[in-house]
């Protein structure tokens, strides 16, 4: 136990310092690489290592691992929005050109058996923060699973925002059905009151603090009923996004958590929570 510890606690430490030396964040086969050998690091599901117990050097570290990947997340989506985008024909039809593309489709048929779990109705309206250049949640939801359903997507990135609808723009269906909207989800008060179902994208939240701020927004400003469909880390994927314990979300009742195997082809914990009562 203790030399699997030492060894974990090693590989992230070297880790940490090629990836927080490199010169630039964007797709490259060195960048790739690295953030490919964390994600090995970090995958494993078997393991007797609390990261609470970890030493304080890579506990310090874990929060910059985090927003450094959340940044080289960025911009490789940013790269391949924008490839797709440039395509004479539908983007749609080329999603695959996406690496993680099926990751994205067995997490997005996870999130939808979840929600259809704990709904007594197909929701018509659906918000999802944090939605980025490549919304693949929205799409495959609306595309193969929610085909009456109209999406909300909000992201503070404009430029993220005007990438995203680009794809969407060229499909007669989804241009009708998957909206963008540019600002802050801080800023948004009301209209959270008109989603039935709102998804909470991981890499929200640069930190543990921030993202329990968001969570406690939507806590004050979603319809009571609602659905927050929340993606979290547990264990050793603590290390890739910032993981949420049931207790920060006061006032929603947490219905499902489910954590994902190695061979269910995706990272993420899955979270879905109900709105109390006002």
């Amino acid at each position: 136990m203790a030399c699997q510890k030492a060894h974990f606690e090693n590989q992230i430490l070297e880790l940490y310092n090629k990836i927080s030396n490199l010169k630039s964040l964007k797709p490259s086969k060195n960048v790739d690489t690295l953030f490919q050998q964390l994600m090995t690091t970090c995958l494993p599901t078997e393991t007797n290592i609390d990261v609470k117990k970890l030493c304080r050097k890579v506990q310090d570290i874990r929060t910059n691992l985090i927003k450094l990947r959340s940044e080289a997340i960025g911009y490789s989506e940013q790269h391949f929005s924008t490839v797709l985008g440039s395509l004479k024909d539908n983007p749609l039809t080329h999603l695959d050109l996406y690496p993680y593309y099926t990751n994205y489709l067995k997490l997005s048929k996870v999130e939808f058996d979840l929600l259809m779990l704990h709904t007594s109705h197909v929701p018509t309206k659906i918000a999802f923060v944090g939605s980025g250049s490549l919304p693949f949640t929205s799409i495959i939801l609306a595309k193969f699973h929610l085909p009456n359903t109209t999406f909300h997507n909000f992201d503070i990135d404009p430029q993220a925002n005007s990438l995203a609808s680009q794809l969407v723009s060229r499909d007669p269906d989804l241009s009708c059905r998957i909206t963008f909207h540019t600002m802050d989800i801080i800023n948004a008060t009301e209209i959270l009151r008109d989603y039935e179902v709102v998804f909470l994208a991981s890499l929200v939240g640069v930190d543990k603090e921030a993202k329990v701020k968001v969570i406690e927004h939507l806590e004050k400003h979603m319809a009571p009923g609602a659905l927050l469909m929340l993606r979290s880390a547990k264990g050793l994927r603590a290390f890739l996004y910032i993981d949420v314990d049931p207790c920060d979300l006061r006032s929603f009742e947490v219905l499902e958590t489910y954590h994902p195997s190695l061979s269910d082809g995706f990272v993420n914990s899955v979270m879905v929570a109900r709105k109390l009562s006002d």
